[in-house]
């Protein structure tokens, strides 16, 4: 008698790479962790190497895996997709569908395949699958594409407003005190010329963002202002998405994910939850209780016919409270 067939679900971000093995009656058998998926930095070969290394902590080969479902950053075109599907077959992991990560986060909070997810970690990005299947994305290239907001995003625009605070330019914010305080410089304009120097990582600013939700929440009208652009931004995502797919009139879920959405934070979640009863009032906001390799997770099984037996399986295991 043949064993359950095994699948990889990998979710690849740009802080982490989660994997969980799963057999098709979707029993979670292992799961692994390595660092961050960035291909477009680190070259292909380099990325698939760290989803090579969460696969090996299972202790299973590639070739024990019938399938993988790779939802990855940085897979944001078909060509990228290519290529990173090709490099997975080369080490012998066979059958692979590799998606963009955002496919990951949509799946992990509906309740059916289909439906808009919006992520607004250090970026922005956004996906609506319709229940025909048809697609509706955007390239999220940063500001080259069009996008505005997560955590990188407002944190560089706190910057903005807090420098000319600093030297005049600007209304006062306590987002000047914000930035002096959190990296520990005298004045703005320091910090400004520690990263021009190379002496702090560009990259670290997103830490700013729970400081500008806090600074709005106690009231900083400029902080707010931010707020409110970032509430705006995530709404007119999904609005697109919906509009695209025909679903601006249908009960549809749009599942809200990555740091700045999940922390839950009072004035943004209002800000949003008015917007979309004004904009796309038959849309339900959901916030993914699931992480985002359940979600690959779920996508894998669907490719197998597993049964809804299987996904409920599946999704109960990972409801269950993680214990370190």
């Amino acid at each position: 008698m043949a064993g359950p067939r095994l699948l990889l679900a990998v979710d690849g971000g740009n802080s982490k790479t989660d994997v969980a093995v799963v057999a098709d009656d979707g029993e979670v058998v292992a799961t692994g962790r390595a660092g961050p998926f960035e291909p477009q930095s680190a070259g292909v070969a380099a990325a698939v190497d760290v989803v090579a290394e969460a696969a090996a902590r299972t202790g299973l080969p590639a070739q024990a895996f019938r399938h993988v479902s790779a939802c990855l950053a940085g897979a944001d075109f078909p060509v990228e997709e290519e290529a990173l599907a090709a490099e997975f077959a080369a080490r012998g992991f066979g059958d692979v569908v590799v998606r963009n990560d955002t496919f990951a986060l949509l799946r992990a909070g509906t309740s059916a395949p289909w439906g808009v997810a919006v992520v607004c970690g250090a970026g922005i990005n956004a996906v609506g699958v319709s229940p025909g299947g048809q697609v509706a994305r955007f390239p999220s290239l940063g500001r080259i594409s069009g996008d505005w907001g997560g955590g990188q995003g407002v944190a560089e625009e706190a910057l903005w407003h807090a420098v000319r605070a600093e030297d005049g330019r600007g209304a006062p914010t306590a987002l000047a005190e914000l930035v002096t305080a959190h990296f520990g410089t005298a004045t703005v304009e320091e910090l400004v010329l520690d990263l021009h120097f190379g002496r702090v990582d560009e990259g670290r600013l997103h830490e700013l963002a729970p400081g500008v939700l806090a600074a709005a929440a106690a009231g900083d009208e400029v902080a707010r202002s931010l707020v409110q652009r970032q509430a705006e931004e995530v709404t007119v995502m999904a609005e697109v998405c919906l509009r695209r797919l025909g679903l601006l009139g249908t009960p549809v879920e749009v599942v809200l994910g990555g740091g700045m959405l999940t922390a839950r934070d009072t004035l943004l979640t209002r800000l949003l939850e008015a917007a979309f009863a004004a904009r796309a009032p038959q849309a339900e906001l959901v916030v993914a209780d699931l992480p985002p390799v359940a979600g690959a997770a779920l996508l894998g099984l669907e490719h197998l016919g597993a049964p809804e037996t299987a996904l409920a399986r599946l999704r109960s295991h990972f409801a269950l409270p993680v214990t370190r």
